[in-house]
């Protein structure tokens, strides 16, 4: 199994044993010749969080688990692109994602 597969089951597993009032879920979409940061396009807490993240397995999204991350970045407002004060969190993400996918192209 594939760190990623691997990741993506233990979050499955999560999903079905968290308490949905402690899930809290962002997504996030970055075009740089259309925005000066990446933005929202989907955030929800509890069983919205759940529909979210279910989605995003199932289309094979890349998933980072940080719940404070998670937290912050889900009480922002849909499009709204990420402030100065975040990025450190978002930069986290992305080299986070982009070491996964380097390591899914080593195993590959």
């Amino acid at each position: 199994m594939s760190k990623s597969e691997n990741t993506r089951a233990g979050i499955q597993k999560e999903l079905n044993k968290e308490k949905l009032s402690n899930l809290s879920v962002a997504a996030l979409k970055y075009d740089k010749n259309k925005q000066d940061a990446p933005c929202v396009v989907a955030a929800g807490t509890g069983y919205v969080a759940q529909k979210i993240l279910q989605v995003a397995i199932e289309n094979g999204v890349a998933i980072y688990h940080d719940d404070s991350a998670a937290t912050l970045l889900a009480k922002l407002e849909l499009g709204q692109e990420i402030p100065p004060e975040l990025y450190q969190i978002v930069v986290n993400i992305y080299i986070s994602l982009l070491e996964l996918a380097e390591d899914n192209k080593k195993i590959k």
